[in-house]
């Protein structure tokens, strides 16, 4: 184990910030009287296979945006019907079985309880490619009884930083206005120190104007990266594999650093967001930040042990 790496200069400032921020907590943007993008599930709780109900092809175009829609298979017939039928039903056993539900293949309670809470929006299978519920068993010494089971996940091909690029420089851009930028950084930099402390990297903010190797901003609705954004209470934000680069808010949610009911925590998403950045996938445990859904008012920023062995194990670090 590597030893814990010292605090910059920079770095304490930024949590001296995050202290005052605390103590007076403001939105960096609000939004308000919108209706959540997610809803519309509320009505279609009990269906199941064989009905035909007003709205299930909501249901359908949700599990497609987030990877449930089997490549396998010929959705085009009924993509865009509300028969709750096979395909549906198979699709919805998946995402029960991703994040620990009992499996009915039925839009029951816990489901659609799961399905209307606020998320990242990087899909939970990409290219038909999943290993969020996957269970891998970590065997320690040379007794198979005594092991972890990890749910960590990466993107299909395993995409990774080179071995020669440890230092990684980020920026902001935006194309909406960011009230409070300094509150923002801050935030920022408290976010990747998590990261730097459990792997490899170190992360230093590039000046105003430079090439960046992260891009970090507040956009809303369609903004021109093939993943729009929904308005407040649906996707939160999204990030890309290595080496893309970007990591994007949803500028139409209520952000803030202390964060009440009916507001995201800044920084909880920032931790989030950046392991998508490092590459790693979604993790179906609930516990990690890499867990793709956080509910409004609660702070979820310490890297729990699933994300920590999925980002040494990506890069073959030392444990």
């Amino acid at each position: 184990m590597t030893n814990p790496k010292a605090p910059s200069p920079l770095q304490l400032v930024a949590a001296f910030l995050l202290f005052l921020l605390a103590i007076f907590p403001q939105p960096i943007l609000s939004q308000k009287g919108h209706q959540q993008p997610f809803e519309f599930l509320q009505h279609l709780e009990g269906c199941h296979k064989g009905q035909t109900v007003k709205g299930l092809h909501e249901v359908k175009q949700y599990l497609k945006k987030f990877g449930y829609v089997n490549v396998n298979n010929n959705h085009t017939e009924h993509a865009n019907d509300d028969e709750f039928d096979d395909l549906l039903e198979s699709e919805i056993k998946t995402y029960q079985l991703n994040y620990h539900l009992k499996v009915t293949g039925n839009l029951d309670a816990q489901t659609v309880k799961q399905m209307m809470m606020p998320r990242c929006g990087v899909p939970d299978i990409v290219n038909g490619t999943t290993s969020m519920r996957s269970g891998k068993k970590k065997h320690h010494g040379q007794s198979s009884s005594l092991h972890t089971v990890s749910h960590y996940s990466f993107f299909p091909g395993s995409p990774k930083w080179p071995s020669s690029k440890t230092q990684l420089t980020y920026g902001f851009s935006s194309s909406v206005p960011v009230t409070d930028i300094p509150t923002l950084r801050a935030i920022c930099s408290q976010a990747f120190a998590r990261w730097a402390d459990v792997s490899h990297f170190t992360f230093v903010e590039g000046a105003a104007g430079d090439q960046t190797d992260i891009v970090i901003g507040f956009h809303r609705g369609d903004h021109g990266d093939g993943s729009s954004f929904d308005g407040p209470g649906g996707t939160l934000a999204h990030a890309f594999s290595p080496t893309i680069g970007m990591f994007h808010y949803d500028a139409e949610e209520t952000w803030s650093t202390n964060p009440g009911p009916g507001m995201m925590d800044l920084e909880s998403v920032a931790v989030h967001e950046i392991g998508h950045l490092l590459g790693l996938g979604h993790s179906s445990e609930p516990n990690s930040i890499m867990f793709p859904s956080i509910s409004s008012g609660v702070k979820k920023r310490e890297l729990h042990g699933d994300d920590v062995q999925g980002i040494r194990h990506l890069y073959g670090l030392s444990k």
